[in-house]
């Protein structure tokens, strides 16, 4: 069942742009001087691995089944709902981890807890690179594999 999986071209796809965004993250983090295994799983940053993710199943999506199927319009209004999410719900849930933060440290005997992380969302930048990111690594994919 397994082998199955790659075999499909969408998938493969997916799963190569996911790997990327997540490992172009951990190195513009290493150069940063954050070198951290965990930027390889964490979320937000540059660039934004959802955001590579949708936009090369959308682009996947859209060589296989035709650019005027249904399926790519699911993926497509999919991808603007995970990119908005990434921007400004995660981005707004950052922010107010920020504001906790302040009073965690300042009320520290009180509240008994330890920092929220704050970077959850993503920039409009990050997504608009992760976004591009994940068309190019399936347009690229596809005409070197599958065509």
């Amino acid at each position: 069942m397994w082998n199955l999986l790659f075999f499909n071209p969408v998938l493969v796809v997916v799963f190569i742009s996911w790997g990327a965004a997540q490992t172009l993250k951990f190195l513009i983090k290493a150069f940063q001087g954050d070198v951290n295994f965990y930027n390889f799983i964490t979320t937000g940053g540059m660039p934004s691995g959802h955001s590579t993710v949708i936009c090369a199943l959308a682009t996947a999506i859209g060589l296989s089944s035709g650019f005027t199927s249904p399926l790519f319009a699911v993926t497509v209004a999919i991808a603007i709902i995970i990119m908005h999410d990434a921007v400004v719900i995660r981005g707004a849930a950052g922010r107010q981890a920020r504001i906790l933060n302040r009073l965690i440290d300042k009320y520290q005997k009180e509240i008994k807890e330890h920092h929220l992380k704050v970077k959850l969302g993503h920039t409009p930048f990050e997504v608009a690179v992760g976004s591009l990111l994940g068309i190019a690594i399936a347009l690229l994919l596809w005409d070197l594999f599958y065509v």
